[in-house]
């Protein structure tokens, strides 16, 4: 017999390299008295600035400032959070999720905690296991969410959660829907099938489905990262308002990008400024990766309202960017910024769920010439609590008399009327200011540089 000699391999090496670059995390409430310090380093590797700052959105954590580095192959960032109300992060609960699901040691533990529910959240990530998702793309059109709830509702479906974004007259809406009979994901292929065909009826036009798209989601979807990709794929970013739509983003406000080339390292230089608001961290990363793009060094800055944040990205591939390129760039990002963009009048709904209670909300609105620019649908036990933006047909602000007659109809304590979403007036900077906060950007690197080699202070640590 043969025999054959093989060289030694030991066990342990082929584990070496994931356990060297196990993420590591520091949760710190002593460094700065107005926020909380949440420090990662690990290994590098595409989209793991988007897991982290996903992490961090989920758990409704504001990030007033930010410093990440990424060099060769190690990844480092340091973020400035505080909570809903500006407040530094004291809850256990929170403390531990952040650290357990960042400080995971393999990739496929990442995926299974990271997908989890976050504490006190209910809708957002959902498991295919417990709901049937349905993804829609398509063009907006007044009373197209009307549409689509009364087709659920005939096929016996209750909508449990659900969150539709509106932008440039394209719509992308994630439905989380359970079979009527039994309280289940829907499983009979014969009822899938006739969902998808009624559904795609309803987001063509006219008969024309060109443009848009459904589809049942598979595996484990995160709603907004889904909406982003949705959007994203459907070019929303192309074009301009087909509508006079409520201007919420005026001349002041509206996103001011800017894209050029350096001649360090090949890296493209990204300068975001635009009004603060909660979540903008998340979609600027979201088009950044979409683009597939890499983040090598960033600074994110919040003052008052308004937010500064600078890139220094190249592509995957190692292509040069083109005056296209530089174009598509601006383009992505502020379309990204825009979808989340909450026009109209703020109502919201707190009653018992039932089937159908979507479309009976819907249709009111439909037939009061309302249209829906925004909607977050959720179950909370059994109530049902949903969020809407409508404006006229027109985009056009809403008669308030109009909004009474529906109030009237559905119970004056069952719909309630919030504040039109317009943007808060930014406070006056002493002259000078912004010049001050420009320099002080351009030197984001060497601060990060400087802060990294500072010792680490820590109370949590995985």
């Amino acid at each position: 017999m043969e025999t054959r000699s093989w060289p030694y391999f030991d066990p342990e090496y082929e584990t070496i390299g994931m356990r060297i670059s196990t993420p590591r995390v520091v949760v710190d409430n002593d460094a700065y008295e107005d926020a909380t310090l949440v420090k990662v380093d690990s290994g590098s590797r595409h989209g793991i600035l988007l897991e982290i700052v996903q992490v961090i959105t989920d758990l409704d954590l504001t990030v007033t400032k930010a410093y990440i580095s990424s060099d060769g192959r190690w990844f480092m960032v340091v973020f400035h959070v505080v909570d809903s109300e500006g407040c530094k992060i004291h809850d256990e609960e929170t403390i531990n999720h952040i650290t357990q699901t960042l400080g995971v040691k393999k990739r496929k533990e990442f995926q299974s905690v990271d997908l989890q529910r976050c504490p006190g959240r209910s809708v957002g990530v959902e498991s295919i296991a417990d709901h049937t998702a349905i993804e829609l793309t398509g063009t907006d059109r007044p009373g197209l969410l009307s549409e689509v709830s009364a087709v659920l509702t005939q096929m016996q479906c209750n909508v449990n959660a659900a969150e539709v974004w509106t932008h440039n007259s394209r719509v992308a809406c994630v439905v989380y829907v359970t079979d009527g009979q039994n309280g289940g994901p829907v499983k009979d292929k014969e009822k899938l099938g006739c969902i998808k065909e009624l559904l795609s009826d309803v987001m063509g036009i006219d008969g024309e489905r060109r443009g848009s798209k459904t589809d049942f989601a598979e595996g484990i979807t995160h709603t907004e990262r889904r909406l982003h990709q949705m959007m994203f794929a459907d070019r929303d970013y192309e074009g301009g308002e087909s509508s006079p739509r409520l201007s919420t983003l005026d001349d002041k406000s509206r996103p001011h990008i800017s894209v050029q080339k350096t001649n360090d390292r090949g890296y493209v230089l990204v300068n975001v400024q635009c009004r603060d608001r909660p979540k903008l961290l998340f979609d600027t990363v979201c088009a950044l990766t979409d683009m597939q793009f890499v983040v090598f060094h960033a600074t994110i800055h919040c003052t008052g309202f308004d937010a500064v944040q600078e890139y220094y990205i190249r592509h995957v591939d190692g292509c040069p960017l083109d005056v296209e390129g530089e174009r598509r760039i601006r383009k992505c990002l502020e379309a990204a910024i825009k979808r989340r963009s909450s026009e109209g009048l703020r109502l919201e709904l707190c009653t018992s769920d039932r089937v159908g209670l979507l479309s009976d909300v819907t249709r009111l609105f439909r037939e009061n010439g309302l249209s829906v620019t925004r909607a977050d649908v959720s179950t909370q036990g059994d109530k049902a609590v949903n969020v809407f933006y409508v404006t006229d047909a027109s985009g056009n602000a809403v008669d308030m008399k109009v909004v009474e007659a529906i109030r009237s109809e559905l119970g004056q304590t069952v719909l309630e009327v919030k504040e039109a979403s317009t943007p808060r007036s930014p406070q006056r900077e002493p002259e000078g200011t912004t010049k001050l906060l420009t320099g002080l950007l351009k030197s984001s690197e060497r601060f990060f540089y400087g802060l990294t080699n500072l010792g680490w202070r820590s109370t949590v640590i995985v």
